[in-house]
């Protein structure tokens, strides 16, 4: 085998499983996704594994850079062979038990060796993966990415890390149950009137949802749109007078407790905003809503409900 052919083949895994396993809806999704993943992979694999060598697996050590990741391969089936992870890594319950490598920005390179992976998975080719890109280079540790760009790439992804770690029979059921609930969604949301949104991150300063592909995807699901889609990142600093110029239906915030979503919608009932004087203000699970894994299916499942109610 060549020394840089594992770099392309594992990435190629996850596409082909996202391409291949997906019902017809998904096709624009997947094809973003499958975009995302190799222009990202052929710009960054010099920088970010290089030449590496390794079997073809399945894979028996995995390292786990992004909290979506490990909740990925465990709805696959094949959370054992996590070894190691990163610091805010906490789902499902066993995965509090893996060691921890870093923070998923800062990535110790001892600790990641020392845990002698067989495959290291990563969100992007940045970042932590781009630090430890050198050393597994010369230990002959390949680099996957897992970057889900629409709903449809959530489940289609659980089929990829079946895939990679030969949990076939854990993850076709998986992956099936979490397609059918999106597909559920769409048909019976979907159509419905439709009602605009703001996600608010964080203030101070105000931080929103800008065009984040599979948070605006859930959205669609339900007949919602983002407001705040225009902007060109996922995520964005705006002003407090650009959401009241927006008008938006809804106010969506990351928060589960009944104080935090009291404050808010105080603080824009003050400043005149109708989506906070109706008491269109609601919370949700920000790990549910954030993190591009299984648990994404239940933050749509409840995003439809709360519109609805605001319809």
């Amino acid at each position: 085998m060549q020394a840089g052919a594992v770099v392309p083949r594992l990435a190629s895994a996850l596409l082909l499983a996202t391409a291949a396993c997906v019902a017809s809806p998904a096709m624009a999704g997947e094809a973003a996704a499958a975009q995302a993943v190799t222009a990202s992979t052929a710009q960054d694999q010099e920088a970010a594994t290089g030449s590496a060598a390794s079997t073809s697996g399945p894979y028996r050590r995995a390292i786990s850079l992004a909290p979506h990741i490990t909740e990925l391969i465990f709805a696959a089936g094949a959370g054992q062979y996590i070894v190691g992870t990163v610091a805010r890594s906490d789902y499902p319950p066993p995965a509090r038990t893996i060691d921890r490598v870093g923070d998923g920005v800062a990535v110790s390179i001892e600790a990641t060796l020392a845990l002698d992976p067989d495959l290291v998975l990563s969100w992007r080719a940045t970042g932590a993966a781009r630090r430890l890109s050198p050393a597994l280079q010369r230990a002959g540790v390949p680099l996957a990415l897992s970057a889900p760009a629409s709903l449809d790439d959530i489940p289609a992804q659980v089929l990829a890390m079946g895939k990679l770690f030969g949990t076939h029979e854990a993850a076709t059921p998986a992956a099936s149950a979490l397609t059918s609930r999106i597909q559920t969604l769409r048909t019976r949301y979907a159509p419905r009137k439709p009602v605009s949104v703001f996600i608010e991150i964080s203030e101070p300063p105000l931080y929103v949802v800008a065009s984040d592909p599979v948070i605006d995807d859930a959205l669609k699901a339900c007949g919602g749109v983002n407001v705040f889609a225009d902007i060109k990142l996922p995520a964005a600093q705006a002003s407090r007078e650009s959401v009241l110029l927006r008008q938006p239906d809804v106010i969506i915030a990351p928060y589960l407790d009944a104080k935090h979503i009291s404050d808010l919608k105080q603080r824009w009932a003050r400043l005149g905003l109708p989506a906070a004087t109706r008491d269109r203000v609601y919370g949700i699970n920000p790990d549910w809503l954030f993190r591009p894994g299984p648990r994404m299916v239940d933050a749509a499942e409840r995003l439809c409900v709360l519109l609805d109610r605001a319809r």
